[in-house]
């Protein structure tokens, strides 16, 4: 079975553009979502699945690129699960295939697949590299948001307990709750509620 696979974001945009040449489709499939949601998440796309497992679909299209995925790390993921599947990809624009019409493999597409992904490499170490230069910048201009407690040195009781979580919790151990059912609802782990009872004596 061969199947296209057309997306658009809203109910008010035509999906005629995407739509051409498809006389020789078996099934063609039109989606009305946002391009967040993934391919087999989509409500017409995700009835496509079984059909995907049990080899019934042998060929998928899609007009562009971006209507195949998420992002280019989702987009790689759907192509190379399809292709260990044997199932033909086809994208139209940019134009790359897995499988040629006589079933071989399209070296050439493998080529720019595997320059694209380079690129979202590329641009995902790069986005981490600022992120790591943003935050030395940040320790530098605001130390006092990176300062923390020194190392090997004991914060104040009282500060301690007076803190949102620490009265909070204080106020579950009061009423005769045990240390695991305050720990799950106040958020803080099992030795910080341990301490916290062992501090208590304290007032706050």
């Amino acid at each position: 079975m061969k199947v296209f696979i057309s997306r658009v974001s809203t109910e008010d945009q035509s999906e005629l553009r995407q739509i051409q040449n498809i006389e020789h489709f078996d099934k063609v499939i039109i989606d009305k979502c946002d391009g967040d949601i993934p391919l087999w998440e989509r409500p017409q796309a995700s009835k496509l699945r079984k059909l995907v497992d049990n080899g019934t679909i042998t060929h998928i299209e899609f007009h562009q690129v971006d209507r195949m995925g998420r992002n280019l790390k989702n987009i790689l993921e759907e192509y190379e699960e399809l292709t260990k599947m044997g199932v033909r990809v086809v994208c139209r624009e940019p134009y790359f295939q897995n499988f040629n019409d006589k079933g071989e493999e399209d070296l050439f597409s493998k080529l720019l697949l595997s320059i694209l992904g380079s690129v979202g490499q590329y641009e995902k170490s790069l986005i981490k590299k600022r992120q790591i230069q943003g935050i030395e910048l940040t320790k530098k201009l605001y130390p006092h948001k990176y300062s923390g407690r020194k190392q090997n040195t004991k914060e104040d009781r009282l500060k301690f307990l007076s803190k949102p979580k620490s009265r909070m919790a204080i106020q579950y151990l009061n009423k005769g709750m045990s240390g695991v059912e305050v720990s799950k609802l106040v958020g803080l782990s099992l030795n910080t509620i341990t301490k916290i009872r062992k501090n208590m004596s304290v007032e706050v």
